[in-house]
């Protein structure tokens, strides 16, 4: 199999929509960044191999990650949450600056990839792209690369990209997030303790600097107020996902805190927001609903987790604000 970072996903790929409706040197381009995922089990191995920096997964690597998608139903929906996250910012921004902005997909480690989703944008008239990842939270090694990769492709195409950085406390997202935990508060045990989840990082990042960790912690923080969550007694801050490589990654990993709260006489539940993920994919759908809670039930702990954002039109609608700010402060007063 080829991979992935070669193929030019043109017209035809699933992501792409038609750049060239309604062109106009007015418009501006808005790149809306996601991680990517497979579409198919065919496609398992190219991403993963992309992910891996071109170095193909040994047998053990794959039959693992193909038995992970296997225990979600056989793929992820990842694909299609991430397409119908895009059509829900389209829709808001044309309802609140109409004919003014075009939404297109780039991914990271799948078609249609950032560099191609710039080149076609550049081939279609486009001068201005204002980028935004699907993820709250800034790190140089996550949303820092997105926009440095767009910034790359779009510089030799006269193409330029205004940034946003971060979401971490973006009001709607804060919202949709504390209305979910409450909810779900209410069915569990008195005695549950939250856990806001975001993926690990390498440590030596977060040595170097890195805010990802205070980010993350903004978030949970003004959930936890919002809700009326006592300082650390009723949640904590944990990490899920890290990546299978000989150097440390940031912890503690949620794994072991359910753990230690499983030998805990003041702790009878958990409950996870995954805060960090903004739509429902294999680190939700397997690393939290198969993994933490069968492990969270081997302990006798009740689990629960909030929803995350998918396409929820409240949230679509402030980033769609946050594209119209971006917009009108890179164009000249």
């Amino acid at each position: 199999m080829n991979d992935p970072s070669m193929n030019d996903p043109g017209m035809n790929d699933p992501g792409m929509n038609d750049p060239s409706m309604n062109m106009s040197e007015d418009r501006t381009a808005v790149l809306l960044m996601a991680y990517g995922t497979p579409r198919t089990p065919d496609e398992i191995l190219p991403y993963y191999t992309d992910i891996r920096r071109g170095r193909p997964p040994t047998d053990e690597q794959l039959a693992d990650l193909v038995r992970r998608y296997d225990a979600i139903g056989g793929i992820s929906p990842l694909a299609q949450r991430t397409e119908a996250q895009r059509d829900a910012l389209q829709s808001a921004l044309d309802d609140a600056a109409p004919g003014r902005f075009f939404v297109t997909l780039g991914l990271k480690h799948a078609a249609p990839m950032i560099e191609s989703a710039v080149d076609v944008l550049a081939d279609a008239g486009f001068r201005h792209i204002v980028g935004l990842v699907l993820a709250p939270h800034y790190s140089s090694f996550s949303i820092g690369q997105y926009m440095d990769r767009a910034e790359a492709a779009g510089t030799p195409r006269g193409v330029t990209v205004t940034r946003i950085t971060s979401w971490a406390t973006e009001p709607a997202f804060i919202e949709f997030i504390a209305a979910d935990l409450r909810r779900r508060l209410d069915s569990m045990p008195a005695n549950t303790k939250v856990l806001f989840t975001a993926h690990s990082l390498p440590q030596r990042i977060i040595d170097a600097g890195d805010p990802y960790p205070d980010e993350l912690r903004a978030t949970a923080e003004l959930v936890a107020k919002a809700v009326g969550l006592e300082h650390w007694s009723r949640w904590a801050i944990a990490w899920q996902s890290a990546g299978r490589t000989p150097e440390p990654w940031i912890g503690p990993d949620i794994l072991q805190v359910i753990d230690e709260l499983g030998t805990s006489e003041s702790a009878s539940g958990v409950l996870v927001s995954a805060v960090g993920f903004v739509a429902d994919h294999l680190e939700v759908l397997y690393d939290l609903d198969i993994e933490a809670a069968h492990l969270a039930e081997t302990l006798g702990l009740a689990f629960d987790r909030t929803a995350c954002v998918n396409d929820d039109p409240n949230v679509m609608a402030a980033l769609a604000e946050r594209v119209i700010e971006a917009d009108v402060s890179r164009r000249p007063a």
